[in-house]
């Protein structure tokens, strides 16, 4: 095999990588300002749409993580982006929060429910019976089905809430149409992330705590992947999946020096 390319870009998951129920995992500090000190372009991801990358920045300034605007990139955003290069000055209908919205108003979508060409599947804490039963009717009459991410499951203080993926599976069920993911794992998330920071996935590697999103996203997207042990994925959960990631490590602060 042939030996990898140094890596000049790195791009890290955010929950169970770099916070944990909102708290900074030991170590997330001083990567991110090894980041920053060194130059190199870099990027946050999530596959939450429910924030913008504004509310994410003061999120992760109040647990002392820097981070920049420009830095930081969402199922969202990726979802924006593609609709972009798909039909530019589209219109949607949309589920979800202020994340989605405002991502699709920059891009100069206009949001209606009147023969939409695309109904948008996004993360919300308030999904309604009224709101999945016009996007069905709507993709029955010809919209398109669009989704940000594919989790089934988010986390709560309360335990697991039904995510994006859980809805659109309902969804489906009752229109027979499959959506189309833009997020984590699809690897357009990372490479129209690579795009907004002017880097190459031979030379970027991809940290996160799940194989089946964050570690096969970057696989499939060309990049080194890191596997960290703070987050939902444990060794013997490693050996479930037909790929493995390049690297397995502790925690983010075991790649500080790597930067």
């Amino acid at each position: 095999m042939a030996e990898r390319k140094p890596i000049e870009s790195w791009l890290t998951d955010m929950d169970g990588v770099l916070i944990h129920e909102g708290v900074p995992i030991p170590g997330a500090d001083s990567f991110i300002k090894k980041l920053r000190d060194s130059g190199k372009p870099f990027l946050v991801l999530t596959n939450n749409s429910i924030y913008t990358a504004r509310d994410l920045q003061a999120r992760l300034t109040r647990m002392g993580l820097e981070v920049p605007v420009g830095n930081i990139w969402t199922s969202a955003l990726a979802t924006a982006k593609f609709l972009e290069s798909q039909r530019p000055d589209g219109t949607a209908y949309v589920i979800g929060e202020a994340g989605l919205t405002t991502a699709l108003h920059d891009i100069g979508y206009v949001l209606t429910d009147h023969a939409p060409d695309y109904v948008v599947l996004g993360e919300t804490r308030t999904y309604s019976f009224e709101a999945m039963t016009k996007a069905v009717r709507l993709i029955n009459d010809g919209a398109r089905f669009i989704c940000t991410n594919p989790d089934e499951t988010g986390p709560s203080t309360e335990g697991p809430l039904p995510a994006t993926g859980a809805v659109a599976a309902l969804i489906t069920k009752a229109t027979g149409k499959q959506p189309y993911f833009a997020g984590k794992p699809n690897p357009l998330m990372m490479r129209t992330g690579l795009n907004a920071i002017g880097a190459h996935s031979e030379t970027s590697a991809m940290i996160g705590d799940r194989m089946d999103t964050d570690v096969l996203a970057g696989l499939e997207a060309g990049m080194q992947t890191f596997l960290v042990r703070t987050g939902l994925t444990s060794d013997a959960d490693i050996a479930k999946y037909p790929f493995t990631p390049s690297h397995v490590v502790d925690s983010i602060a075991d790649l500080v020096d790597l930067v």
